[in-house]
């Protein structure tokens, strides 16, 4: 496997269309200062979304992750970014997809309203 920087640049040019849609559902809050970077190595995993001024994480969940394998490594990976003191929120696919307007609910409800003086800087 390639060195994770390598790997995490590879994966940024090779986006799924739904981490592509969740980058454009992010725009807002991008807009108004708040730093995300996508495919973003940390420790030995790379995590989809990650913004660490809020210290949130956001993965984008294909079918593998819903194996029982899947599963358990997304168990373990999220308790070690939990120990680093990061919220790791989980969409699906599908959710991305078919219910933006879900996804920035949830995410106005955990950051704020895009701009506003409750949005982590």
């Amino acid at each position: 496997m390639d060195d994770p920087v390598t790997f995490a640049r590879k994966l940024r040019r090779e986006q799924t269309a739904p981490e592509r849609r969740f980058w454009v559902i992010l725009q807002p809050w991008r807009d108004a200062g708040l730093h995300w970077r996508r495919q973003a190595p940390l420790g030995p995993y790379i995590v989809d979304f990650v913004c660490k001024p809020a210290k949130l994480i956001v993965e984008i969940d294909g079918d593998t992750h819903y194996s029982e394998d899947g599963m358990i490594r997304d168990t373990e990976r999220t308790a070690f970014l939990e120990s680093r003191r990061f919220r790791v929120l989980r969409f699906t696919n599908a959710e991305v997809m078919d219910n933006a307007e879900g996804v920035f609910g949830v995410l106005s409800g955990i950051l704020g309203e895009p701009g506003s003086k409750s949005t982590p800087s």
